[in-house]
């Protein structure tokens, strides 16, 4: 009685083989179809510049200016000037000279993955954004962070960014 199984499952799966055999394909090529899908006609930004991080800006002090190739200038500032972890966070960005359609925030840790912290601003008018933000708690008493401005012209980007310090437990 167990041959006769044998004999009907060996059949089965025979059957099954030329399945398999048009399956397996159909599938490497629908899965490589999609990457290619993804990554061509998603609507991605392309990074058309960015500027280096400027090491005088304090924006604990108050905001800090960028001036872009084209001599136009960006500005960014954090409120309340503490920077405290956990506590909403006043963004602004002034732009002068360069059209944009619109302005995000990164805020990312250096040294440590603190995960994706993206804020997209309002436009107030006139080249002024304004959102609010947060930060995420941190181990170490003192982090260092970076706030990458993204300056966005229709499918082009530009990338502004602004290094400061938290201070855990400490406000001044």
């Amino acid at each position: 009685m167990s041959t006769m199984i044998l004999r009907k499952l060996s059949k089965i799966a025979e059957s099954q083989i030329p399945l398999l055999r048009l399956l397996v394909p159909v599938i490497l090529v629908l899965l490589l179809l999609g990457f290619i899908l993804e990554h061509e006609f998603v609507d991605q930004p392309r990074v058309i510049s960015t500027l280096s991080v400027d090491p005088d800006c304090d924006l604990r002090a108050g905001a800090c200016v960028s001036r872009l190739a084209d001599n136009s200038e960006v500005s960014f500032a954090i409120e309340p000037r503490t920077i405290p972890l956990l506590q909403d966070l006043q963004l602004a960005v002034t732009v002068n000279g360069y059209p944009v359609d619109k302005v995000e925030v990164d805020l990312n840790g250096l040294g440590m993955n603190m995960g994706f912290n993206r804020v997209k601003l309002d436009s107030m008018g006139d080249g002024y954004f304004s959102g609010t933000g947060q930060l995420s708690v941190c181990t170490l008493d003192i982090m260092e962070w970076e706030a990458k401005v993204l300056l966005y012209q229709k499918e082009d980007v530009t990338v502004v960014p602004y290094r400061f310090i938290t201070v855990k437990g400490q406000e001044y």
